[in-house]
């Protein structure tokens, strides 16, 4: 049965953890909140009946500082590798865990509000979000959602009359984060070089009792009590590999980090701050900052203007992976022996390089791998390289392709500047794609689910950025109707199915955004 607002009760089972996990404290409200965007997709995934739901409700709830029943708001404490080093005073400093809906499903749903205000890991910032990077986390996330790559969601945005100084003064606003787990990589770092080690434990039992029950088995009889710091380096724990549940996670963690990867490469997204604390141990896509959709197949691009060494270009992203994985597993050490870790790691290149191929193979519409197939791939990889093509709407064009007919064989090489090459890749991908078993358009109908109409360019954020600054919402809800049906052509959408406006090359994001 579905639910207004304010029958929604919450939980907060992160309050069973010691305080050291946490620090409470109330959200601050904003100055005038109102409404800017609401998602009833994610509305629904809790429960709330998207008809019943007010603006005002959400403005007062999740803008204007009040709680809902149950609600018992706390910031939770983390560390993580930035850049490469690690930081142990990172926190939630501008957003609370508000509590968990337990759906109708019993799915457990976190509530997170970003920009709630200072909190104890606040540092020196002011605990704000501004309207422009709310906006670009709260509409990618209903991007992702639509691709089917892993993500958080987010149930609403909220605007306010209140102003931070960020790239010149800004307008606050605030994002309802929704997902099933806040925890991080960065969590059992923290609890790792503090040398909280039955703490550490106490999370990982956690974390398999609430997300990996399928990693459990017996968890008594292989683990002996939670280790002390001189068994730290000599992983003197008593593990049985083949019946570590510990093991297992780590294993169910590392395969959704490569799925999520995979799909990041196949689709051309550049995350832009790959640190460790930004990693989910659910493999979801999360805390979005200076994002980016290619709109030209750059393997060096770096989206984050302030990362000069480019650490964390689109090329990098899963070797970046695996080192952030390989942090996890040194978290993990006095839970897992060192053997067990690095064998789990070493077969990540294997597992990746499938990952990525079944990907690429999908959008390409070839169903069952043939030998050939990783060339082929490599090929196009290397004409998008070097003719700086849009991968995205050229595979796009290429659902439409008939051997037959010209003007679809045309459509396709208008992307490339040297049509040459382009044409003998086509002639040899109509003669792998002539070995599948379906029909051709039984074969383009299942390309077209997979290859998007519809990306989030960063030229559509700065449109809709723009707008809302200046009070005028429309854009960004109509970008919501955009992204979360990205596959299903509309007329009325065709401007954004288009070549990226040439100002769009000029747009500079940092970690702010």
């Amino acid at each position: 049965m579905l639910k207004t607002l304010s029958e929604l009760k919450l939980e907060n089972s992160y309050l069973d953890f010691p305080e050291n996990f946490y620090h409470r404290v109330n959200p601050r409200g904003l100055k005038n909140a109102h409404l800017v965007s609401f998602n009833p997709d994610v509305a629904y995934m809790l429960d709330l009946d998207p008809c019943k739901v007010s603006p005002s409700e959400l403005a007062r709830f999740f803008g204007g500082g009040e709680i809902l029943t149950g609600s018992e708001p706390l910031a939770m404490k983390y560390g993580g590798h930035q850049f490469g080093q690690y930081n142990p005073d990172l926190g939630d400093g501008r957003g609370l865990l508000l509590g968990e809906v337990v759906n109708s499903k019993d799915e457990r749903w976190d509530l997170h509000l970003k920009g709630a205000g200072k909190t104890a890991y606040s540092r020196f910032g002011d605990g704000r979000a501004v309207l422009r990077s709310s906006i670009r986390e709260y509409l990618i996330s209903a991007a992702m959602e639509g691709l089917h790559i892993p993500t958080t969601r987010a149930l609403c945005l909220v605007g306010s009359d209140e102003y931070t100084m960020r790239e010149g003064m800004e307008p606050c606003a605030k994002v309802l984060r929704v997902t099933q787990c806040h925890i991080r990589f960065g969590h059992f770092e923290h609890l790792y070089y503090s040398r909280q080690y039955d703490a550490l434990k106490t999370l990982a039992d956690t974390c398999l009792d609430r997300y990996f029950t399928e990693c459990e088995g017996d968890r008594k009889s292989p683990l002996g009590e939670a280790p002390q710091a001189n068994d730290l380096d000599t992983n003197n724990v008593d593990v049985k590999e083949s019946e570590s549940a510990y093991l297992a996670m780590f294993k169910a963690i590392r395969d959704r980090s490569i799925e999520m990867v995979a799909k990041w490469q196949a689709y051309g997204f550049v995350h832009g701050v790959m640190n460790t604390d930004n990693m989910s141990i659910l493999g979801e896509t999360f805390d979005y900052g200076p994002y980016v959709f290619m709109d030209q197949y750059k393997p060096d691009y770096v989206s984050n203007h302030t990362d000069h060494e480019g650490r964390y270009a689109f090329k990098r992203q899963p070797d970046v992976m695996l080192w952030n994985l390989s942090c996890l597993a040194q978290a993990l050490l006095p839970l897992i022996k060192r053997d067990a870790l690095v064998a789990a790691l070493d077969d990540y290149k294997d597992l990746y390089q499938q990952a990525y191929y079944q990907q690429m193979r999908a959008r390409l519409g070839l169903v069952v791998a043939q030998d050939g197939d990783d060339v082929l791939i490599d090929q196009l990889i290397q004409l998008a390289t070097v003719q700086r093509i849009d991968l995205n709407r050229f595979l796009r064009d290429l659902c439409d392709l008939d051997p037959d007919n010209d003007t679809s064989l045309q459509q396709c090489l208008r992307h490339f500047s040297d049509p040459v090459a382009a044409t003998d890749w086509l002639v040899a991908y109509t003669h792998r794609a002539a070995l599948e078993m379906a029909s051709f358009p039984i074969m383009q109908q299942q390309m077209r689910s997979v290859n998007p109409c519809y990306l989030l360019r960063s030229y559509m954020l700065e449109e809709a950025i723009r707008e809302a600054n200046d009070g005028d919402y429309r854009l960004v809800n109509t970008l919501l109707s955009v992204v979360r049906n990205p596959f299903e052509e509309k007329p009325e959408f065709a401007r954004y199915a288009g070549e990226a406006p040439e100002w769009a090359g000029g747009i500079s994001l940092s970690c702010s955004s």
